[in-house]
């Protein structure tokens, strides 16, 4: 005999409660009345006021400094909801300590978000191999030990969502940014490879395409020794605002999207014209030259 709730708070069911639902003999609902004095129905969430959430995610966020991950961390609405996860995504032990933390302290995962990146400013005739390692290190092979790390997870749960924050470059491919473009090229391509995997699975895989966004990605974006450049770009400089990209992202993906391009007109434009003309695409950014 068991006892207990069996969904969450947008009418989900756990994880046990779904396995116990498999394996009864017999289900037998206790009726609950509701402090309205109609019968209780669903669980509720409460915020700090008291009133009743129906959206809100409760977030993990993840990397090498604490410090940093403790500063987001507060700013968000009930902080205490919300964890700082210290790890290294490169470190495989670490990733895998995290993901363990993770599911102690939460008990479920339903999306994953995969947004390591790490820039490059060189041409290829100056970049090291072990820069171009490097770049591929943490934009790919960390990102795919870290999904195939919860993957099993979301097959379990029979639900979850896996998004990787991919870039324009990924699409286009420029001057300086030759082993960028590439790593965030193939990560797009597991991507679609894992989505024709687990579509039928309850697997949701969605790939997102940020153009220029005002970061300091290009501060430590590598040069051909692999140190990092340490200025910002013009280009980024005049990028897209970061909460005008995550409003944007965060609207597309509560849509449904898969694929899914935030940038602004020359970035969208681009896109559009290697769909339609590769070779058009070519001229104009040989005439182009963004660095």
């Amino acid at each position: 005999m068991c006892f207990g709730l069996r969904t969450d708070f947008q009418t989900r069911l756990f994880p046990g409660s779904r396995r116990l639902m498999e394996v009864a003999d017999t289900i037998q609902e206790i009726k609950t009345i509701c402090d309205c004095g109609a019968k209780a129905t669903v669980n509720a969430r409460i915020d700090g006021d008291g009133h009743i959430i129906t959206q809100g995610a409760q977030v993990v966020l993840t990397a090498r400094r604490l410090d940093e991950l403790e500063k987001v961390r507060v700013s968000l609405l009930n902080p205490d909801q919300h964890i700082s996860v210290c790890a290294d995504i490169t470190d495989e032990s670490q990733v895998r300590r995290a993901y363990e933390q993770v599911l102690a302290q939460k008990g479920r995962i339903d999306w994953l978000i995969n947004n390591a990146g790490l820039s490059q400013r060189a041409l290829i005739a100056e970049t090291s191999m072990q820069t171009e390692r490097a770049i591929m290190e943490v934009d790919y092979f960390s990102q795919v030990f870290l999904t195939k790390t919860v993957l099993p997870t979301f097959l379990q749960q029979k639900h979850g969502r896996i998004i990787f924050v991919s870039s324009v470059a990924a699409l286009l491919g420029t001057q300086y940014r030759a082993s960028y473009s590439a790593a965030k090229s193939a990560i797009h391509m597991w991507a679609n490879s894992l989505r024709a995997e687990v579509a039928e699975q309850g697997v949701q895989v969605s790939v997102v395409f940020p153009g220029f966004v005002k970061t300091n990605v290009s501060f430590n974006a590598l040069n051909g020794e692999g140190k990092p450049q340490g200025h910002q770009d013009e280009a980024i400089e005049n990028g897209l605002d970061p909460d005008v990209f995550a409003k944007t992202t965060v609207k597309a993906l509560m849509a449904g999207d898969e694929y899914i391009v935030v940038g602004g007109t020359k970035e969208k434009l681009g896109v559009l014209v290697s769909r339609l003309s590769p070779s058009a695409l070519y001229k104009m950014i040989r005439k182009t030259k963004v660095k």
